[in-house]
Protein backbone atom coordinates (compact mmCIF):
# COMPACT_ATOMS: atom_id res chain seq x y z
CA UNK A 1 0.00 0.00 0.00
CA UNK A 2 3.13 2.14 0.64
CA UNK A 3 6.17 2.61 -1.73
CA UNK A 4 9.24 1.95 0.02
CA UNK A 5 10.24 5.30 2.40
CA UNK A 6 6.49 4.99 3.57
CA UNK A 7 4.99 8.06 1.88
CA UNK A 8 1.21 7.12 0.61
CA UNK A 9 0.64 6.89 -2.99
CA UNK A 10 -2.56 8.64 -3.95
CA UNK A 11 -3.76 7.84 -7.13
CA UNK A 12 -5.82 10.66 -9.30
CA UNK A 13 -8.26 9.64 -12.07
CA UNK A 14 -9.08 12.74 -14.12
CA UNK A 15 -9.48 13.50 -17.80
CA UNK A 16 -9.22 17.14 -16.93
CA UNK A 17 -5.27 18.56 -16.80
CA UNK A 18 -6.31 21.80 -14.67
CA UNK A 19 -7.28 19.60 -12.20
CA UNK A 20 -4.57 17.26 -12.18
CA UNK A 21 -2.64 20.12 -11.98
CA UNK A 22 -3.81 21.55 -8.84
CA UNK A 23 -4.46 17.99 -6.89
CA UNK A 24 -0.25 16.92 -7.61
CA UNK A 25 0.54 20.50 -6.41
CA UNK A 26 -1.86 19.79 -3.34
CA UNK A 27 -0.59 16.64 -2.52
CA UNK A 28 3.14 16.89 -3.23
CA UNK A 29 3.04 20.09 -0.76
CA UNK A 30 1.26 17.71 1.78
CA UNK A 31 3.78 14.75 1.62
CA UNK A 32 1.85 12.79 -0.82
CA UNK A 33 3.30 10.61 -3.54
CA UNK A 34 0.86 11.45 -6.23
CA UNK A 35 -0.06 8.92 -8.92
CA UNK A 36 -1.92 10.27 -12.25
CA UNK A 37 -4.12 8.47 -14.58
CA UNK A 38 -6.12 10.28 -17.39
CA UNK A 39 -8.71 7.96 -18.53
CA UNK A 40 -10.28 4.96 -16.30
CA UNK A 41 -8.65 2.54 -18.51
CA UNK A 42 -5.10 3.73 -17.30
CA UNK A 43 -6.38 3.84 -13.26
CA UNK A 44 -6.29 0.51 -14.07
CA UNK A 45 -3.08 -0.42 -15.72
CA UNK A 46 -1.57 1.36 -12.80
CA UNK A 47 -3.32 -0.40 -10.24
CA UNK A 48 -2.12 -3.86 -11.67
CA UNK A 49 1.59 -2.35 -11.42
CA UNK A 50 2.51 -2.45 -7.41
CA UNK A 51 2.64 -1.59 -5.03
CA UNK A 52 -0.86 -0.47 -4.55
CA UNK A 53 -1.78 3.21 -4.32
CA UNK A 54 -3.31 4.43 -0.45
CA UNK A 55 -5.70 6.10 -1.94
CA UNK A 56 -7.83 6.73 -4.98
CA UNK A 57 -9.20 10.66 -5.85
CA UNK A 58 -11.95 9.24 -8.56
CA UNK A 59 -13.44 11.34 -11.45
CA UNK A 60 -16.76 10.60 -11.71
CA UNK A 61 -17.95 11.32 -15.52
CA UNK A 62 -15.25 10.36 -17.80
CA UNK A 63 -14.69 9.44 -21.21
CA UNK A 64 -14.90 5.93 -21.97
CA UNK A 65 -14.63 4.07 -18.70
CA UNK A 66 -16.28 6.42 -16.17
CA UNK A 67 -15.55 6.53 -12.26
CA UNK A 68 -18.35 4.20 -11.61
CA UNK A 69 -17.51 1.41 -13.74
CA UNK A 70 -13.55 1.74 -12.41
CA UNK A 71 -14.72 1.79 -8.82
CA UNK A 72 -16.86 -1.43 -9.94
CA UNK A 73 -13.51 -3.08 -11.07
CA UNK A 74 -12.33 -2.23 -7.48
CA UNK A 75 -14.43 -3.30 -5.66
CA UNK A 76 -14.74 -6.58 -7.61
CA UNK A 77 -10.62 -7.08 -7.17
CA UNK A 78 -9.45 -9.10 -4.28
CA UNK A 79 -6.75 -6.84 -3.41
CA UNK A 80 -8.03 -3.48 -4.97
CA UNK A 81 -11.19 -3.59 -2.91
CA UNK A 82 -9.56 -2.48 0.19
CA UNK A 83 -8.53 0.62 -1.10
CA UNK A 84 -10.70 3.75 -0.01
CA UNK A 85 -11.91 5.51 -3.17
CA UNK A 86 -13.00 9.27 -2.64
CA UNK A 87 -14.98 10.61 -5.81
CA UNK A 88 -15.05 13.59 -7.61
CA UNK A 89 -17.95 15.26 -9.24
CA UNK A 90 -19.10 18.26 -10.38
CA UNK A 91 -22.58 17.25 -9.94
CA UNK A 92 -24.82 18.31 -7.02
CA UNK A 93 -27.30 15.82 -7.45
CA UNK A 94 -28.31 13.24 -4.79
CA UNK A 95 -28.97 11.07 -7.56
CA UNK A 96 -25.44 10.78 -7.98
CA UNK A 97 -24.08 11.31 -4.35
CA UNK A 98 -26.61 7.76 -3.90
CA UNK A 99 -24.47 6.20 -6.39
CA UNK A 100 -20.99 7.20 -5.41
CA UNK A 101 -21.57 5.43 -2.27
CA UNK A 102 -23.58 2.28 -3.79
CA UNK A 103 -20.50 1.74 -6.10
CA UNK A 104 -17.96 1.40 -2.97
CA UNK A 105 -17.18 5.13 -2.48
CA UNK A 106 -15.68 6.18 1.18
CA UNK A 107 -16.47 9.93 0.63
CA UNK A 108 -17.06 12.34 -2.29
CA UNK A 109 -15.93 16.18 -3.15
CA UNK A 110 -17.22 18.34 -5.48
CA UNK A 111 -16.00 20.79 -8.50
CA UNK A 112 -14.48 23.40 -8.21
CA UNK A 113 -12.60 22.14 -4.53
CA UNK A 114 -10.24 23.66 -2.69
CA UNK A 115 -7.46 21.86 -2.07
CA UNK A 116 -7.28 22.49 1.49
CA UNK A 117 -10.83 20.34 1.75
CA UNK A 118 -9.68 17.36 -0.22
CA UNK A 119 -6.46 17.28 1.86
CA UNK A 120 -8.70 17.02 4.89
CA UNK A 121 -10.85 14.48 3.59
CA UNK A 122 -8.05 12.15 2.87
CA UNK A 123 -6.19 12.85 5.92
CA UNK A 124 -9.47 11.37 7.79
CA UNK A 125 -9.81 8.44 5.39
CA UNK A 126 -6.09 7.51 5.55
CA UNK A 127 -6.39 7.69 9.51
CA UNK A 128 -9.59 5.61 9.32
CA UNK A 129 -8.24 3.13 7.19
CA UNK A 130 -5.07 2.78 9.66
CA UNK A 131 -7.38 2.22 12.51
CA UNK A 132 -9.82 -0.09 10.42
CA UNK A 133 -5.71 -2.46 9.68
CA UNK A 134 -5.18 -2.26 13.78
CA UNK A 135 -8.55 -3.04 14.71
CA UNK A 136 -8.14 -6.16 12.46
CA UNK A 137 -4.71 -7.10 13.64
CA UNK A 138 -6.01 -6.57 17.40
CA UNK A 139 -8.77 -9.41 16.28
CA UNK A 140 -6.56 -11.45 14.60
CA UNK A 141 -4.15 -11.39 18.15
CA UNK A 142 -7.52 -12.06 20.33
CA UNK A 143 -8.53 -15.10 18.03
CA UNK A 144 -4.93 -16.64 18.09
CA UNK A 145 -4.91 -15.86 22.12
CA UNK A 146 -8.66 -17.57 22.23
CA UNK A 147 -6.81 -20.23 20.50
CA UNK A 148 -4.24 -20.90 22.66
CA UNK A 149 -6.20 -20.62 25.91
CA UNK A 150 -8.47 -23.38 24.07
CA UNK A 151 -5.70 -25.56 23.47
CA UNK A 152 -4.26 -25.08 27.08
CA UNK A 153 -7.86 -26.02 28.81
CA UNK A 154 -6.79 -29.91 27.71
CA UNK A 155 -4.17 -29.26 30.41
CA UNK A 156 -3.47 -29.10 34.02
CA UNK A 157 -2.93 -25.66 34.86
CA UNK A 158 -3.62 -23.84 38.09
CA UNK A 159 -2.88 -19.85 39.07
CA UNK A 160 -2.97 -19.61 42.71
CA UNK A 161 -1.68 -16.60 44.81
CA UNK A 162 1.03 -17.01 47.57
CA UNK A 163 -1.39 -17.86 50.58
CA UNK A 164 -2.96 -20.61 49.01
CA UNK A 165 -6.00 -19.17 47.51
CA UNK A 166 -6.93 -20.82 43.60
CA UNK A 167 -7.62 -18.06 41.49
CA UNK A 168 -7.71 -20.13 38.39
CA UNK A 169 -8.05 -23.89 37.19
CA UNK A 170 -8.52 -25.47 34.58
CA UNK A 171 -11.23 -28.88 34.13
CA UNK A 172 -8.17 -31.16 33.62
CA UNK A 173 -6.21 -29.52 36.83
CA UNK A 174 -9.28 -30.31 38.97
CA UNK A 175 -9.91 -33.96 38.14
CA UNK A 176 -6.48 -34.46 39.04
CA UNK A 177 -6.29 -32.46 42.37
CA UNK A 178 -9.39 -34.64 43.09
CA UNK A 179 -7.59 -37.65 42.01
CA UNK A 180 -4.67 -37.49 44.04
CA UNK A 181 -5.15 -34.94 46.08
CA UNK A 182 -8.51 -35.41 47.60
CA UNK A 183 -9.41 -32.15 46.91
CA UNK A 184 -12.90 -30.65 46.68
CA UNK A 185 -14.10 -26.92 45.16
CA UNK A 186 -15.75 -24.94 47.38
CA UNK A 187 -17.07 -21.40 46.77
CA UNK A 188 -13.37 -19.87 48.12
CA UNK A 189 -11.02 -22.60 46.69
CA UNK A 190 -7.41 -22.82 48.04
CA UNK A 191 -4.58 -25.32 47.31
CA UNK A 192 -4.54 -28.56 48.71
CA UNK A 193 -1.19 -28.43 52.47
CA UNK A 194 1.24 -29.92 49.99
CA UNK A 195 0.75 -27.37 46.88
CA UNK A 196 0.11 -23.89 49.07
CA UNK A 197 3.28 -24.60 50.89
CA UNK A 198 5.00 -24.91 47.20
CA UNK A 199 3.22 -21.94 46.77
CA UNK A 200 4.10 -19.99 50.12
CA UNK A 201 8.09 -20.95 49.13
CA UNK A 202 7.47 -18.56 46.47
CA UNK A 203 10.40 -19.76 44.15
CA UNK A 204 10.10 -21.89 41.10
CA UNK A 205 10.30 -25.76 41.85
CA UNK A 206 9.12 -29.91 41.31
CA UNK A 207 7.58 -31.77 43.72
CA UNK A 208 6.36 -35.64 43.21
CA UNK A 209 3.00 -36.92 45.03
CA UNK A 210 3.03 -40.64 44.80
CA UNK A 211 0.16 -42.66 45.77
CA UNK A 212 -1.47 -46.30 44.91
CA UNK A 213 -3.38 -44.66 41.04
CA UNK A 214 0.35 -43.20 39.94
CA UNK A 215 2.31 -40.51 40.80
CA UNK A 216 1.62 -36.64 40.30
CA UNK A 217 3.92 -34.33 38.80
CA UNK A 218 3.72 -30.86 40.30
CA UNK A 219 5.89 -27.84 38.43
CA UNK A 220 5.46 -24.37 39.93
CA UNK A 221 6.66 -21.08 37.97
CA UNK A 222 6.87 -17.81 40.32
CA UNK A 223 8.73 -14.64 39.76
CA UNK A 224 10.64 -13.23 42.56
CA UNK A 225 8.61 -10.29 43.24
CA UNK A 226 5.18 -11.29 41.88
CA UNK A 227 1.88 -12.29 44.34
CA UNK A 228 1.14 -15.19 42.04
CA UNK A 229 2.37 -18.39 41.16
CA UNK A 230 1.67 -21.17 38.13
CA UNK A 231 1.34 -24.60 38.77
CA UNK A 232 1.59 -27.31 35.80
CA UNK A 233 0.87 -30.49 36.89
CA UNK A 234 1.39 -33.92 34.75
CA UNK A 235 -0.24 -36.83 35.88
CA UNK A 236 2.19 -40.60 35.77
CA UNK A 237 0.11 -43.37 35.70
CA UNK A 238 1.42 -47.35 36.72
CA UNK A 239 2.35 -48.97 33.62
CA UNK A 240 -0.23 -50.94 31.79
CA UNK A 241 -2.97 -48.87 33.27
CA UNK A 242 -4.49 -47.88 30.01
CA UNK A 243 -5.78 -51.63 30.12
CA UNK A 244 -9.55 -50.54 31.09
CA UNK A 245 -10.13 -48.37 28.16
CA UNK A 246 -9.87 -52.12 26.47
CA UNK A 247 -13.53 -52.50 27.49
CA UNK A 248 -13.98 -49.79 24.86
CA UNK A 249 -13.77 -51.86 21.62
CA UNK A 250 -9.97 -50.54 21.39
CA UNK A 251 -7.35 -52.62 20.39
CA UNK A 252 -4.13 -52.62 22.81
CA UNK A 253 -2.15 -49.64 21.29
CA UNK A 254 -5.31 -47.95 20.16
CA UNK A 255 -5.68 -47.68 23.99
CA UNK A 256 -2.33 -46.79 24.84
CA UNK A 257 -2.74 -44.14 22.62
CA UNK A 258 -6.45 -42.67 24.34
CA UNK A 259 -4.74 -42.74 27.42
CA UNK A 260 -2.52 -40.56 25.98
CA UNK A 261 -4.81 -37.98 24.92
CA UNK A 262 -6.41 -38.37 28.37
CA UNK A 263 -3.17 -37.04 29.47
CA UNK A 264 -3.38 -34.02 27.19
CA UNK A 265 -0.58 -34.93 24.19
CA UNK A 266 -0.85 -34.22 21.50
CA UNK A 267 -0.17 -36.79 18.49
CA UNK A 268 3.77 -35.74 18.32
CA UNK A 269 3.90 -36.02 22.12
CA UNK A 270 2.02 -39.26 21.86
CA UNK A 271 4.23 -40.67 19.23
CA UNK A 272 7.68 -39.97 20.81
CA UNK A 273 6.32 -41.71 23.88
CA UNK A 274 5.07 -44.45 22.52
CA UNK A 275 8.07 -44.65 19.75
CA UNK A 276 6.16 -44.48 16.47
CA UNK A 277 6.26 -42.59 13.92
CA UNK A 278 3.74 -39.56 13.95
CA UNK A 279 1.78 -41.04 10.93
CA UNK A 280 0.81 -44.19 12.71
CA UNK A 281 -0.71 -42.16 15.87
CA UNK A 282 -2.73 -40.23 13.83
CA UNK A 283 -3.88 -43.58 12.22
CA UNK A 284 -4.49 -44.64 15.60
CA UNK A 285 -6.22 -41.68 16.51
CA UNK A 286 -8.85 -41.53 13.28
CA UNK A 287 -9.47 -45.22 14.07
CA UNK A 288 -10.17 -45.00 17.43
CA UNK A 289 -12.22 -41.81 17.53
CA UNK A 290 -14.61 -44.43 15.19
CA UNK A 291 -14.67 -47.19 17.32
CA UNK A 292 -15.64 -44.64 20.33
CA UNK A 293 -18.20 -42.57 18.07
CA UNK A 294 -16.47 -39.60 18.72
CA UNK A 295 -15.82 -36.71 16.49
CA UNK A 296 -12.89 -35.11 18.07
CA UNK A 297 -10.44 -35.71 20.86
CA UNK A 298 -12.20 -34.09 23.41
CA UNK A 299 -14.99 -36.07 23.29
CA UNK A 300 -12.88 -38.92 23.46
CA UNK A 301 -10.86 -37.80 26.66
CA UNK A 302 -13.86 -37.60 28.57
CA UNK A 303 -14.84 -41.43 27.75
CA UNK A 304 -11.46 -41.91 28.56
CA UNK A 305 -11.02 -40.25 31.88
CA UNK A 306 -14.59 -41.64 33.12
CA UNK A 307 -13.13 -44.94 32.33
CA UNK A 308 -9.93 -44.80 34.08
CA UNK A 309 -12.27 -43.44 37.22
Amino acid sequence: MRNDDGTPRILIVDDTPANLSLLVDALQGAGYRPLVATSGERALQLLAQPPLPTLVLLDMRMPGLDGLAVCARLQAHPQWREIPVIFMTAVEEPEQKVAAFAAGAVDYVTKPFHAEEVLARIGTHLRLKALQRALAEELAWRAETERTLRASLTQAVIVAARDGALLFHTPRAAQLLQRHCGWSETAEPTLPPLLAKLAAGGRSTQETITGAIGTLEVRLVAGGDEELVTLLLEERRPSGDYAPLRSLGLSEREAEVLFWISEGKSNPEIALIIGAAAGTVKKHVENLLAKLGVENRAAAMRLALEKLR
